[in-house]
């Protein structure tokens, strides 16, 4: 594989062919004489190519948004239209658009939405996303942990096994201690109708948990079942999309989610806070809810090549803790186990 050169001439436009938006970028770029040699790439004909593979390698997500390269620098998703808008001097509706990216403010407020119009379009033309950053044959964490992938504990790599684009399933099973706060009490019909939250509380409630991997995309689903004393089964689900790097995104049927980075530390796999967000039409939006909410941790420990204890709480500096969850997984059915059967 031929790499990318350290500072390719000219200017380059990396962008998804599929998405109409993109394809608008693309042919007003086509008409920029202001710029020298241009070379326009459509990321989804050619993913070996050298350019491409030196996107990949900064981490640079192209389903997030398009990417301009010149004089070594990577220009991406809002960062590209503001260094579009500066120099775009036309007056024309193009970059009286792009204008809006022109601060960081406005690109901060303009961006989520324009991602969430460009979802839909590409949904309603039945095109799934490019997903340069990951490798169909390997765990979808695996590229999330990154080099620490290898001195992860034997329980950790099979506990995170489930492949992008392969219809994968681990199952863990186990028992949780679930806590509520008053206020946590007082929200609980909401957290039971949109799927936000765990809302009930107990002790060493039995629990079973399957991380499942679906052939159509690279999210990877926490299905969790928990059998409360006289109460039906409670199934709580959400699913865990790459953002990139280290970074994903925790969405729950409602929308709503959490963004976290997964790093592993001193012999832990820790969840660390990066703030709430709200699902779009595929895209995920910042939600200013950590002041009223506090912030969410969560931590996985080995115990051994089959076992591991997990917890998470939500932790505000004046309320206290306002939920959390804390219980230790077995692992009973591995990602090969169906490989094996067939």
């Amino acid at each position: 594989m031929t790499a990318m050169p350290e500072n390719p001439s000219g200017v380059w436009y990396v962008y998804d062919g599929e998405c109409p938006l993109c394809q608008t970028a693309a042919n007003y770029f086509r008409l920029k004489e202001t710029l020298g040699t241009l070379h326009l790439l459509n990321a989804r004909t050619d993913p070996a190519h050298p350019i491409l593979q030196g996107v990949k390698a900064r981490g640079i997500n192209l389903d997030e948004g398009f990417v301009i390269i010149h004089d070594g620098r990577f220009y991406h998703g809002k960062t590209a239209l503001r260094y579009m808008s500066d120099i775009g001097k036309e007056k024309n509706w193009f970059n009286c658009l792009n204008k809006l990216f022109h601060s960081e403010t406005s690109a901060n407020f303009f961006y989520p939405w324009m991602k969430g119009i460009r979802g839909l379009l590409l949904r309603l033309r039945g095109v799934r996303n490019i997903n340069n950053l990951s490798n169909p044959g390997e765990p979808i964490f695996k590229p999330v942990f990154g080099a620490n992938w290898d001195d992860l504990p034997r329980v950790m790599q099979r506990h995170y096994a489930s492949r992008p684009y392969h219809d994968d399933r681990v199952t863990v099973e186990g028992a949780l201690d679930v806590m509520l706060s008053p206020f946590a009490r007082i929200l609980s019909p909401l957290f039971k109708l949109t799927g936000t939250l765990i809302p009930y509380s107990g002790k060493k409630v039995p629990i079973t948990v399957n991380f499942i991997s679906r052939n159509n995309d690279n999210t990877f689903t926490f299905d969790r079942i928990l059998n409360f004393p006289n109460k039906s089964p409670y199934h709580f689900r959400s699913s865990m999309f790459p953002i990139k790097g280290d970074e994903m995104i925790e969405a729950t049927r409602s929308g709503l989610g959490w963004h976290c980075r997964y790093i592993w530390w001193d012999e832990s796999v820790m969840l660390l806070h990066k703030g709430y967000v709200f699902k779009f039409l595929g895209w995920f939006i910042p939600l200013p809810l950590t002041w009223l909410i506090g912030k969410t941790y969560a931590e996985e420990i080995a115990i051994d090549d089959d076992t591991f204890d997990m917890s998470m709480e939500i932790f505000h500096p004046l309320w206290g803790t306002v939920f959390g969850y804390a219980g230790r997984f077995k692992i009973v059915k591995d990602r090969h186990d169906d490989a094996a059967n067939n």
